[in-house]
């Protein structure tokens, strides 16, 4: 999902070039219930057949209800130039999602957590969806929200490629009119299952 450090590996440390920055990270595998059963190399956990591991996705909104689309990135390995609803990654072992989350919002979007005061978990699931030939995405995926109090945004254009604000429930209801933008695979199911 997102390019965040997630710790050097032993044999990367050693001085081996790696073939991706993401062989430098590592992500929690996780069981169907999202129980921790150790980390796993990030690049590896996303091509071949993939391991299972914790991701997260934030949806962020405004006072008026409107959410806040991130097109990612066109150098992210994986649905890049997509559009995200609004941050998404992977925890590090021991971290929880909601501080994870409260990273990414900060390193991605520069918003901080004086800018919102309800952050939570709303839902979790469980998907495998595989992108071109470069890889995929299998994940156990927990959904949290929060509204903004103070909307000021400062980008980091290395992770976000645009921003768009649109009416949650109009989207949802209307895909077809926002095809154009070509949404990442675990927000559209994050949103479907909202409006179940």
């Amino acid at each position: 999902m997102s390019t965040d450090d997630a710790g050097p590996r032993a044999d990367v440390a050693s001085g081996a070039e790696p073939d991706h920055e993401n062989a430098l990270q590592d992500v929690v595998a996780v069981d169907a219930d999202d129980e921790p059963e150790g980390v796993v190399n990030r690049l590896e956990a996303h091509t071949g057949h993939g391991v299972r591991h914790r991701a997260f996705t934030c949806l962020v909104f405004d006072a008026d209800g409107r959410i806040l689309l991130g097109q990612r990135a066109p150098g992210k390995r994986l649905w890049g130039t997509y559009w995200d609803g609004t941050v998404a990654s992977h925890p590090v072992e021991g971290q929880s999602q909601e501080a994870a989350t409260r990273e990414r919002l900060d390193e991605e979007l520069g918003i901080t957590p004086d800018q919102y005061d309800d952050l939570r978990v709303t839902d979790r699931f469980e998907y495998k969806r595989y992108f071109e030939n470069a890889g995929l995405e299998w994940e156990v995926c927990s959904v949290l929200k929060v509204t903004l109090e103070d909307d000021a945004i400062d980008p980091d254009e290395d992770e976000i490629a645009g921003l768009l604000w649109a009416d949650y429930e109009h989207l949802h209801e209307h895909p077809e009119w926002y095809r154009q933008l070509r949404l990442c695979p675990w927000f559209e199911i994050a949103m479907r299952r909202d409006f179940e």
